[in-house]
């Protein structure tokens, strides 16, 4: 997913009103790199489930580990953009994504579980300075009228990393799991230390060659001369207004802030575990490596489901379609958990097309109105993304006691909720609109 600025700062371009297509395609590989680096968990969570004999709690710690870093690293990544500029965060956003990258060598020597929950918590740093610093940046690469538009483009790019890693990450990181993991359950001591390391091995290719891409991509940033662009504060009339004001006082913004936690925990609670549950004998009976190459089709039905609902939005209301949505998501999670075979395989692949609107619908909603708030707010929605680090872990826990199918009961909790905020969740009361005229004036 994308997120936007955090903090209360704005951009003033000195563009001559065109786009400039040459900055955002440096920016839209940015869009790409960061949404194929989160979705290769999707392939080394089974993966480290298997060479550590984890079950799915431990194994979802990596999603816990990842996303605990959007909480803990947006606001800080906002104040770096304030000191350093755009362009020089997106650099040092590569260089720490690289480091991260680099990190998952000696983890994998040492086949020692903890360093590879370490080095995602500094991957996933780079990502969050990245994102906080891209999205706001394309919004003044051309006329106001057409950065939503710029937006959605370059988020679709991000899909489409989102799409291609979980493919080749089976191919170069799950190739042979399955033969080690049965070896490995027969070996003790020093000898299973030492089928963990081999089979960890697989782990180091990939992300020495992610971090030389990273490390090239950092350096064409720095090098390349972007638009020049003036950071300031937002010093707007009546901001002095939010003192008086609070993000409390504004329940379709506390709400849209739960609804992103619940959405973000769903959407990548199924990702992480959908290898393991299409490999299943009752749904695929599929080998593993097989499995997570058409776990590419849930994330490819949220590239497509983007561009539809794009459309689609200019003929409804954005809160009817997140409602519409949320329903079709739903039911495809619940025809997932009382089916069996390949009907069950197709619904749960479905539930990507139907999430694909839901993140940035949830986040215009529970900004709307907001002012002088809209700073103060966006940050409260941005760090609701800690819910794909909460949820997955509390799926963990039920997969590992009811079994991973049965365990669905949680995803589609989630989605009606999502139904109730599209509903009734994201109406701004009419005393709110009192009380915000009264602190501002």
């Amino acid at each position: 997913m994308a997120i936007v600025s955090v903090g209360n700062t704005h951009t003033v371009s000195d563009s001559s009103g065109t786009t400039n297509y040459s900055a955002m395609a440096m920016v839209t590989t940015l869009f790409f790199i960061w949404g194929f680096c989160t979705v290769l968990n999707d392939a080394l969570i089974p993966h480290l489930q298997s060479v550590f004999s984890l079950n799915y709690v431990e194994a979802l710690l990596i999603q816990l580990a990842f996303f605990s870093s959007y909480f803990l690293f947006a606001q800080p990544s906002s104040k770096l953009i304030e000191r350093f500029g755009y362009q020089r965060s997106m650099v040092i956003g590569l260089i720490t994504m690289a480091v991260g990258a680099l990190l998952f060598i000696p983890a994998a020597m040492t086949a020692v579980y903890g360093l590879f929950l370490g080095a995602q918590v500094v991957l996933a740093a780079g990502v969050t300075v990245l994102q906080v610093a891209a999205n706001p940046y394309v919004t003044i690469l051309g006329p106001p009228e057409t950065a939503s538009s710029r937006l959605n483009l370059t988020q679709a790019f991000n899909t489409l990393g989102d799409t291609v890693a979980p493919y080749i990450g089976s191919v170069l990181i799950l190739g042979g799991v399955a033969e080690g993991a049965v070896r490995g359950n027969k070996l003790q001591g020093a000898a299973l230390d030492a089928s963990r390391v081999q089979q960890a091995a697989s782990v180091k290719l990939p992300y020495m060659v992610l971090a030389g891409i990273l490390i090239i991509l950092a350096l064409a940033i720095a090098i390349y001369k972007f638009p020049r662009v003036e950071v300031t504060r937002d010093f707007r009339p009546g901001g002095l207004g939010t003192e008086r004001d609070s993000v409390w006082n504004h329940p379709h913004l506390y709400l849209g802030a739960l609804a992103i936690f619940i959405y973000v925990g769903a959407e990548v609670s199924l990702g992480s575990v959908m290898g393991k549950f299409l490999a299943d004998p009752s749904i695929t009976g599929l080998p593993l490596v097989q499995a997570v190459k058409l776990v590419t089709f849930y994330w490819g039905g949220m590239m497509v489901g983007r561009f539809a609902g794009s459309a689609l939005m200019q003929r409804m209301s954005p809160s009817n379609i997140l409602v519409l949505c949320g329903f079709g998501a739903g039911a495809m999670v619940l025809c997932a958990l009382l089916g069996t075979g390949h009907f069950a395989a197709v619904t749960i692949l479905a539930v990507g097309l139907f999430n694909s609107i839901m993140f940035p619908t949830i986040f215009t909603l529970g900004v709307a109105d907001l002012g002088t708030l809209t700073g103060r707010g966006s940050g409260l929605l941005v760090q609701g993304i800690v819910g794909g680090a909460a949820i997955p872990v509390l799926m963990g826990f039920f997969a590992d006691r009811i079994g991973i199918h049965r365990s669905l009961f949680l995803p589609f909790l989630c989605y009606l909720f999502i139904i109730y905020y599209g509903w009734r969740g994201y109406r701004i009361k009419p005393n709110e609109a009192v009380e915000h005229i009264h602190a501002v004036s």
